[in-house]
Parts: structure tokens; sequence; C-alpha cells
């Protein structure tokens, strides 16, 4: 039983990424307020479509993103629930898909349990100070798939918000190394890999 739950990775330790470190800013009541708030909204639900068009490019994109994962995420199931709350995380926070899809390829190598020397952790490289600051302190949640998603979206959000809408200092700032070009250059190279056909 053991060694099969070493195999599977639930026993193994947490994998170091390498990520930079977000650096913790003091934040407004009310940005702290609005964040708080993006944070507990609950899980993302099953995507309903009334236009069919909608649904079917819905489908495509996660049949095709599935391929693409595979060989990172090779039990289905686990891909597919991992997709769809990348989709829903990511477009409840105004951000495309594969740009997450491509952050996410940067920051953990899609490593669930990945910590940087800085500590930032899991998927998205959450540095724990934002459980204190918009959560509720609890940073082992940052290893939890679907909270940890969220997380990193609103933060992700936020910082473009507050960088008026260049993704390139925002990408800087999520990574801690605002204003260099090595970090934003790398996720927007990861982020062509998860395009569909045809998309810029």
């Amino acid at each position: 039983m053991r060694r099969r739950l070493a195999l599977s990775g639930l026993l193994a330790a947490p994998l170091v990424a390498r990520a930079g470190a977000q650096v913790e800013e003091p934040l407004a009541d009310a940005v702290r307020s609005a964040l708080s708030a993006s944070i507990a909204q609950s899980a993302p639900p099953r995507p309903r479509f009334d236009d069919p068009a909608l649904r079917e490019a819905y489908l495509r994109w996660l049949g095709t993103m599935s391929e693409r994962l595979k060989n990172r995420k090779t039990e289905t199931q686990i891909r597919v629930e991992f997709l769809e709350t990348v989709w829903y995380e990511a477009k409840r926070a105004g951000l495309e898909p594969s740009l997450v899809l491509g952050l996410i390829q940067v920051e953990s190598g899609f490593r669930k349990y990945a910590i940087s020397t800085a500590g930032a952790r899991g998927y998205m490289q959450v540095m724990p100070f934002w459980t204190r600051a918009i959560g509720d302190g609890d940073a082992s949640r940052l290893f939890h798939m679907q909270s940890n998603l969220r997380f990193g979206c609103v933060i992700l959000r936020h910082y473009l918000d507050v960088e008026k809408g260049d993704l390139f200092l925002a990408l800087g700032r999520y990574n801690g190394s605002r204003g260099r070009p090595e970090y934003p250059n790398a996720v927007f190279a990861a982020r062509r890999q998860w395009l569909l056909p045809g998309e810029k």
C-alpha cells in the first residue's frame, strides 16, 4: 500500500518550483473586502450554455486541452476536472484560460504540490501571505486545486487592475519581478501552446 501511495505521489515530498516571490503589499480595505468576497464564493458549477455553438466551442476547447495535457496529467477524470476548473476560474476573473494555463506551466509545471524557494505553493504558486490577507489564514488550502486556481486568478486579476490592464507589468508583479522581461515573456511563450488552432 505504501509503495502504491509513493508511486502515485501521495507520499512524495512537495516538489520545488522555480517561481519568483509575489511581494506582500498593503491593501485598501475596499480592495481587501472585494478580494475576500471573490475567494469565498462556492466551487465552480458545471457550465451551462443556452447557445449550442458556445457549448460546442467549450467542448472543443476541453477536448483539445485534455489531449495536450495528457502527458502531464495521465488520469482522465483528474485532467478534465482540472481543465474545467481552470476554464471556470479564468473566465470568472476575466482572464484567458490559455493565459492561465501558460502561467501554471511556467510557475509549477502543472504540479499540484509544487513549492518555490520563496514559499509559493501549488499550481499557480500563490504566496501564503494571501491566505492571511484575503482568506481564512489556512495556507494548506493552497494545495487544494480549486482554491489555488481561484486565489491565483483573483490575484492576477487584481494585479491587472492595479497595472491598468498592462499584462506585462501585471505578470511581473505576480512573479515579484515587475519591470523585468524574463517572466512575462516565458508566460506569453507558454500561453501560445494552449491556444486553439487559429487563436492568437
